[in-house]
């Protein structure tokens, strides 16, 4: 009966994972998504504030000022967070995310409070889920485990 070779201990602890993708494509998607994303949420948030009216010209240059910013930030987020260490990385994720999700809703005519509630509520529930991947996929010094 055959049976296979056991691995050898340098196979088992080089494994790596494949890149699927080129460094082209790694190239677009750092610089598109947060333009992407930052027009849905400029437009987003323009269209919350309009409150379903017309699309005046002040409505437009606010969209695209708020998509301007949130690009920029969330860029910032993308390239200076993995630097930090897990907990910091989170919190960091947390703020950005509570302020994105409160702004937005502010703009629908939402008080002070429910706005900030609803920002503190889906920032600590984005906290929770990043706090426990880079926890469990990372070890005590940041470097990524496996």
């Amino acid at each position: 009966m055959a049976h296979a070779a056991p691995a050898s201990r340098r196979m088992i602890t080089q494994r790596r994972r494949p890149d699927v993708f080129g460094p082209r494509i790694h190239i677009a998607v750092k610089v598109g998504l947060p333009v992407v994303l930052g027009l849905v949420y400029g437009f987003w948030a323009a269209a919350n504030q309009r409150h379903g009216g017309p699309i005046t010209g002040w409505n437009l240059l606010f969209g695209f000022v708020t998509a301007l910013v949130f690009a920029v930030l969330f860029a910032a987020v993308c390239a200076l967070a993995p630097l930090l260490p897990r907990e910091l990385h989170a919190l960091c994720w947390f703020v950005f995310s509570g302020c994105a999700v409160g702004f937005l809703y502010s703009q629908t005519g939402a008080s002070v409070f429910s706005s900030s509630g609803l920002g503190l509520l889906v920032g600590a529930g984005v906290l929770a889920m990043v706090f426990y991947r880079y926890y469990t996929h990372e070890d005590a010094s940041g470097r990524r485990i496996g």
